[in-house]
């Protein structure tokens, strides 16, 4: 995690110095958060993936994907119903997209 920090902040072409006044640290706490000396904050890791544009997942190793998962609105609004649905709707509704991906690689 501390490499993709200081990678993020030379990419951005800051100072440890702006980043720490970003995140309402004090430059000293920013670099040793960079060497791996002090571990950050959980809230000050969220405020940098803000600040650049970044999950995360990202920011911790988890994925090269600096955008971690998109998915477009319509996405979104079906995760959001599929999240209001009990345990035997949802599997009705993963049964029925399991049978349209099946039609639709026959017709193919």
């Amino acid at each position: 995690m501390y490499n993709r920090l200081k990678d993020l902040r030379e990419d951005s072409d800051k100072s440890q110095k702006e980043i720490a006044e970003i995140i309402k640290t004090s430059c000293a706490y920013y670099g040793a958060y960079e060497l791996g000396k002090r571990d950050i904050p959980f809230e000050r890791v969220i405020e940098l993936a803000k600040y650049y544009d970044v999950s995360l997942d990202y920011i911790a190793g988890r994925t090269n994907d600096k955008g971690g998962l998109s998915i477009d609105q319509d996405e979104k609004k079906l995760l959001a119903l599929f999240r209001r649905l009990n345990r035997q709707q949802r599997n009705l509704i993963l049964e029925l997209l399991n049978e349209l991906r099946r039609d639709a690689s026959t017709r193919n």
